[in-house]
């Protein structure tokens, strides 16, 4: 499975939801303080990325502007300047613009044509073609694990921001509400045609700079299939933190677990011997407290610190069977099952093998043994 950074979002629009007016100026949604807060986020991620229309419409620097805060990442063992990252399908890029020749190294992504053209017509900086098509996912991949990147700030344009939310890209949106309207329908927005369907945000900061207010938002809808969607992480999380309550045993292992519907509504949550229950398992602690045959839960989610198990003398049905029975059709998980307990078990492999969508995110398996390292390996 392949890692990607944390993705931030970040733009201002006016209250009418508006990126920019359509005269020749740039409009200017925020003021010095907003500014300069946007500039301490620059300082603070490992890369920033904008689209090739933007660079056409602003031709923007993308510069950490502050002395200080440059000075900072060097004194942390970072470039001056965070990695500038553009996104262009045609390679139609202007060589002479302020990107290339300001702040520290350059990567553009683009397709094979796009990196033909480039070759006819280079830029300063590292071209990587991603194949016949754009490809997000292959793109975060190669940031995170070639360039190193672990936080990624997006300033746009809008087509990407609507891009990376729509496939579940993006862990945060940071979004400045200007007190003003623009109200010209030929006008660029936040989010392009259909917008963001994922279901409801949540919100994780709201605060006023000067005359604008910011606004710090996480998605919560879950993935679909077996690709990971940010909000899976999220949730993954909360699973591993529901199994550090459960309390310890000698004989099964503390697990959490968390029942989220296809719009990002929790509907249930659990965790091993819960309630005083001594032989009570996360899935089905959770699964308890919804109605059977709630229409949700076939679209739902199940996210497990431990992958459900399949056999168990505690009760005559195994967490597996009862996700099944159910309804759920997509299980994410932390940890295959050892066989401390049962040798063997495969819970991921008997849901799969009856049309449910399992994915695994190892990088959380730490996080849910770290409850059970009184257990025998």
């Amino acid at each position: 499975m392949p890692s990607y950074p944390y993705v931030l979002l970040s733009a201002a629009v006016s209250l009418d939801g508006y990126l920019d007016d359509t005269t020749p100026e740039r409009l200017l949604l925020s003021g010095p303080a907003d500014f300069d807060r946007v500039d301490e986020v620059r300082a603070s991620v490992d890369a920033i990325l904008i689209g090739a229309g933007t660079i056409r419409a602003d031709n923007p620097r993308l510069l950490v502007n502050s002395a200080e805060r440059r000075a900072a990442r060097t004194a942390a063992g970072k470039p001056e300047y965070p990695l500038k990252v553009t996104v262009s399908a045609s390679g139609e890029l202007d060589p002479a613009a302020n990107f290339w020749h300001t702040g520290g190294e350059k990567v553009v992504y683009t397709t094979e044509k796009g990196a033909e053209r480039l070759r006819r017509t280079p830029v300063a900086a590292d071209v990587v073609a991603l194949g016949p098509e754009l490809d997000w996912r292959a793109l975060l991949a190669h940031l995170r694990e070639v360039r190193g990147v672990e936080r990624l700030m997006v300033e746009g344009g809008g087509t990407i921001h609507t891009q990376l939310m729509t496939q579940g890209l993006a862990d945060e949106l940071q979004l400045v509400v200007a007190p003003l309207f623009v109200g010209d329908p030929e006008a660029p927005r936040l989010f392009g045609p259909g917008g963001y369907q994922g279901g409801r945000l949540r919100l994780l900061e709201s605060r006023r700079i000067e005359d604008v207010v910011l606004m710090r938002y996480a998605p919560t809808a879950p993935g679909t299939g077996t690709l990971p969607a940010a909000a899976d992480r999220h949730w993954l999380a909360l699973a591993c933190e529901l199994a550090e309550r459960c309390p310890p045993s000698e004989t099964a292992f503390s697990v959490g677990a968390v029942v989220v519907a296809a719009d990002g509504t929790e509907l249930a949550r659990g965790y091993s011997r819960e309630g005083g229950d001594p032989v009570v398992h996360a899935e089905e602690a959770a699964l308890a407290k919804i109605a059977a045959g709630d229409p949700m839960l076939a679209s739902a989610t199940v996210y497990s610190s431990l992958e459900p198990c399949t056999h168990r003398s505690s009760r005559p049905v195994p967490c597996a069977r009862l996700i099944l029975d159910a309804g759920v059709r997509r299980v994410v998980t932390a940890w295959r099952e050892p066989d401390t307990f049962v040798t063997g078990a495969d819970g991921s492999g008997m849901l799969a093998a009856r049309g449910v969508d399992v994915l695994v995110l190892p990088e959380y398996a730490e996080r849910a043994k770290a409850p059970n390292a009184h257990l025998p390996a």
